[in-house]
C-alpha cells in the first residue's frame, strides 16, 4: 500500500510546476504567425488568456502593429502588401483591457519577403485629425514599468511643389513634476531621419529678419506675413524653442528632409514607462512635440499629446486637466476641465450614448460649460428631425451628456478596422461654487452605450496642494495663581507662525516666540544691628536688605501643535513649547536705615553689583487654546493656556494672529 506521503510529494512539485508555467505564460511575448503570399501577408498573433476583471466590461486585447517598413495597423489581423524585398522586423503591442495580468511582451518577429511590387496599395489609417504638419498618437495610455509606443506622424501639407525639410523635436518629462515619468529606449525610422543636437537645429533654422509675431489661437505658433513671406527669424524661433524647452527635462530632436508634397511619414518611438514615476494614477502628463521647418514661409508647429496615468487600462476612463491645484491662487471662479473618454467595445454599433456624471458639492453645476466632443453634434434644442444631437442635462449633483442618433462604431464589428472610429469623448468647463473649501473633491461617470448595463470610469480626482501660510502672533501673558520664584507675573511675546495654507480641518503648526518679561524684583535677605562708618562717622544699623532686580528676556519654540478648524471662524490647538532664557540680567541693591549717636538718621539704597547670564535656564511646557476670527487664513484673537515645568506654574496668554 503506498503512503499519502508517497503521493504529497509529485503532486506538490506538479502544482509548483504549473504555477511556474502560469508566471511565464502571463508575461510570455506574443507569437506572430505570418502567412505569406508573395509579397501579401496576413498577419495574426497567438496572445495569453485574459484574466477578466470581476465587474468590469468583458476583457479585449487592443492591437498596434509595426511592419517594418515605415506603415503600421491598429487591426486584430492586418493585411499587409509589401512593395520591395528583404527582411522585415514585424513587431505586435498588444493591450490588455479590462485585465488584471500583465501586458504581453513584444518581440520583434524577422519576415522574409522574396517578390516586388511597386503598384502595392494598402489600405492606410487616418491619422491625421487636425490641420497640423505634425501630430503625435500613442497605443496606449501610460501604465508604470509598461513600455508604449509614440507614433509621431509628419507630412507636407503645401501647397507648393518644393519639398519640406525641418526638425522634429520630441519633450518629455514635465517639470512639474518631481519624478521622471518616461525614458526613450529606441526609435525606428525609415526615411533617413537623423538623430541630432541642438546646436545642429539651431543652425538649420530661418536667418531671415524678424517681423511682427502673434499667437493663433489653436495654440500654433505663427505670425502676421505676406502671401510665402517670412514667418519669424532665428532668434524669434529660438526664443519660442527654449520658452517650450524650460517646461520639460528632456528632449530628443531628429532631422527630416525631402518630404515630398502630399507625403505622410512615421517614426516608431518606444518609450518606457518609469516604475518610480508618478504614483497619483488618473494624472495627467503632456508629450510635446515641435516641427521647425526650415522655410522661413512655413509656420513653427506645436502638438500636445495628453496621457493619463493609469493603474489598468480602461478605454473608458475621466479626467481633470489640472488635479493639484493652488488654493492661495483659486477663487470660486476658478475652471476645472474635465474630460471623459469612451469606447464603444460591443459587437455592433451604438446609436445613443448617456454620460452621467456625480458633481461633488464644492463645483457648482450652473457654470457648465461645454468645450468639446467626438462625434461632432449640435445642440438637441436647434436640432431639427433625426439629426445627430447632444443634450444636457443638470441637477445640482450631476450633469448628464446624451449623444442621440449617432452612429459609434464597436470593436468587434465586422469590417471596422481603425480603433479611433469606436471612440468618443465630451470635453467641458465646471467652476468652484461660492461655499468652496479646501478639501479634495471627486467625480466619476457612468456610460452607457444604448440599452447596455451602465461601464463606470475611474473616479477623477482633485486636490489642493498644501502651501506655506506664515503668521504673526502678538501676545500679553500672565501667571496664575501664587508668585513663582524668578518668574515675572506678566510677559509680552511677539510670535511668528508656519502652517499649512488655509487647512480646511486639521493641521499641524510650528511656532517661534521671542519674549520679554516685565523686570521684577526679589528680596535676598535682611541683616538687623552691627556697627558701621561711613564717611568717617559711626553708626549702628537697623536692618540692611539685598534684593535683586532681574530683567529676562526668553525664546520660546513650539516643535509640535495640532490645530483643528471647528468652523471657519473657531479654532482649537494644542500642542509642546521649549523654552530657553536667552539672557538673565540681574542687578544686587542694597536698602537699610543707619542712626548715629546725636540720633540722627541715615537711609541706604544703591546698587552693589550685576551679573549677566546667557542660555542657562531651560524649560518645557504643554498647552492649548482656543481662537476666534478669520481662522483659516486673516485676523483671528486667542486665549492659551499653558502648564510650564521646571519650576511648574501656570501661564495664560491672551493674543492677536494674522496668518497670510
Amino acid at each position: 500500500m503506498i503512503s499519502y506521503k508517497t503521493l504529497l510529494w509529485p503532486l506538490l512539485f506538479l502544482c509548483m510546476i504549473g504555477s511556474a508555467r502560469a508566471q511565464v505564460n502571463d508575461t510570455a511575448a506574443a507569437d506572430i504567425d505570418p502567412q505569406i503570399d508573395n509579397n501579401l501577408v496576413k498577419f495574426g498573433a497567438s496572445l495569453r488568456p485574459l484574466h477578466q476583471v470581476a465587474g468590469a466590461p468583458v476583457a479585449f486585447y487592443s492591437y498596434f502593429w509595426e511592419f517594418g517598413d515605415g506603415s503600421y495597423s491598429f487591426e486584430k489581423e492586418p493585411v499587409h502588401i509589401y512593395k520591395d524585398t528583404g527582411n522585415y522586423d514585424v513587431r505586435l503591442y498588444a493591450t490588455n483591457n479590462y485585465d488584471d495580468g500583465k501586458k504581453p511582451n513584444t518581440r520583434p518577429r524577422r519576415l522574409r519577403v522574396n517578390s516586388r511590387s511597386m503598384l502595392a496599395n494598402n489600405k492606410t489609417p487616418v491619422f491625421f485629425t487636425g490641420d497640423g504638419s505634425l501630430e503625435i498618437k500613442a497605443n496606449q495610455q501610460p501604465k508604470p514599468g509598461e513600455d508604449m509606443v509614440l507614433l509621431i506622424g509628419y507630412r507636407n501639407k503645401n501647397n507648393a511643389a518644393a519639398p519640406m525639410s525641418g526638425s522634429i523635436m520630441l519633450l518629455y518629462n514635465e517639470k512639474q513634476f518631481s519624478q521622471n515619468c518616461f525614458d526613450v529606449s529606441d526609435t525606428r525610422s525609415y526615411h533617413q531621419e537623423k538623430s541630432i543636437a541642438v546646436e545642429s537645429m539651431m543652425a538649420w533654422m530661418p536667418q531671415t529678419d524678424a517681423i511682427e509675431q502673434k499667437e493663433a489661437a489653436n495654440g500654433l505658433f505663427s505670425v502676421s506675413a505676406g502671401v510665402n513671406g517670412p514667418t519669424a527669424d532665428k532668434r524669434q524661433m529660438l526664443q519660442q524653442v527654449k520658452q517650450e524647452m524650460n517646461t520639460f527635462r528632456q528632449h530628443t530632436i531628429w532631422r527630416i528632409s525631402d518630404v515630398q508634397k502630399g507625403d505622410e511619414q512615421f517614426m516608431f518611438v518606444t518609450v518606457n514607462t518609469l516604475p518610480d514615476m508618478i504614483k497619483d494614477t488618473n494624472a495627467v502628463v503632456t508629450i510635446s512635440g515641435l516641427f521647425i521647418p526650415d522655410d522661413p514661409s512655413m509656420e513653427m508647429e506645436k502638438f500636445n499629446l495628453e496621457l493619463q496615468i493609469v493603474a489598468s487600462h480602461d478605454p473608458n476612463r475621466m479626467q481633470l486637466k489640472n488635479r493639484k491645484l493652488n488654493y492661495r491662487f483659486t477663487r470660486k471662479n476658478k475652471d476645472n476641465t474635465y474630460k471623459v473618454q469612451f469606447q464603444n467595445t460591443g459587437k455592433g454599433p451604438a446609436k445613443k450614448v448617456a454620460i452621467t456624471i456625480t458633481m461633488p458639492g464644492m463645483l457648482n453645476t450652473a457654470s457648465l460649460e461645454l468645450v468639446d466632443m467626438k462625434p461632432k453634434c449640435p445642440l438637441c434644442e436647434t436640432a431639427t428631425g433625426n439629426q445627430s444631437c447632444i443634450d444636457t442635462v443638470v441637477t445640482n449633483d450631476s450633469i448628464q451628456f446624451i449623444f442621440n442618433n449617432i452612429y459609434l462604431p464597436g470593436t468587434q464589428q465586422d469590417g471596422v478596422s481603425d480603433p479611433d472610429s469606436t471612440k468618443g469623448y465630451i470635453k467641458y468647463r465646471i467652476r468652484f461654487a461660492k461655499n468652496m473649501h479646501k478639501q479634495s473633491f471627486q467625480s466619476r461617470a457612468a456610460i452607457v452605450f444604448d440599452k447596455n448595463e451602465p461601464v463606470y470610469t475611474n473616479r477623477s480626482t482633485g486636490s489642493f496642494k498644501k502651501g506655506i501660510s506664515p503668521g504673526i502672533i502678538i501676545g500679553l501673558g500672565s501667571t496664575i495663581g501664587a508668585a513663582v520664584n524668578n518668574i515675572a507675573s506678566r510677559q509680552y511675546t511677539l510670535g511668528f507662525t508656519v502652517s499649512e495654507y488655509a487647512a480646511y480641518k486639521k493641521y499641524l503648526q510650528w511656532e517661534l516666540f521671542l519674549r520679554s518679561d516685565e523686570s521684577f524684583e526679589r528680596f535676598v535677605t535682611r541683616r538687623q544691628g552691627g556697627d558701621t562708618i561711613l564717611n568717617g562717622r559711626a553708626y549702628k544699623v537697623q536692618y540692611r536688605d539685598s534684593y535683586q532686580k532681574i530683567k529676562v528676556a526668553s525664546m520660546e519654540l513650539v516643535p509640535f501643535e495640532f490645530r483643528y478648524n471647528l468652523a471657519s471662524f473657531v479654532s482649537a490647538g494644542a500642542g509642546m513649547l521649549a523654552s530657553v532664557e536667552v539672557s538673565r540680567n540681574t542687578t544686587n541693591t542694597i536698602r537699610g536705615l543707619l542712626f548715629d549717636a546725636n540720633g540722627g538718621t541715615l537711609a541706604l539704597d544703591g546698587e552693589v553689583g550685576k551679573q549677566k547670564e546667557s542660555f542657562t535656564t531651560f524649560r518645557g511646557a504643554v498647552f492649548a487654546d482656543v481662537q476666534l476670527g478669520v481662522v483659516r487664513t486673516g485676523p483671528a484673537a486667542g486665549v492659551r493656556f499653558y502648564q510650564y515645568l521646571n519650576p511648574s506654574y501656570r501661564n495664560v496668554m491672551l493674543y492677536a494672529s494674522w496668518k497670510f
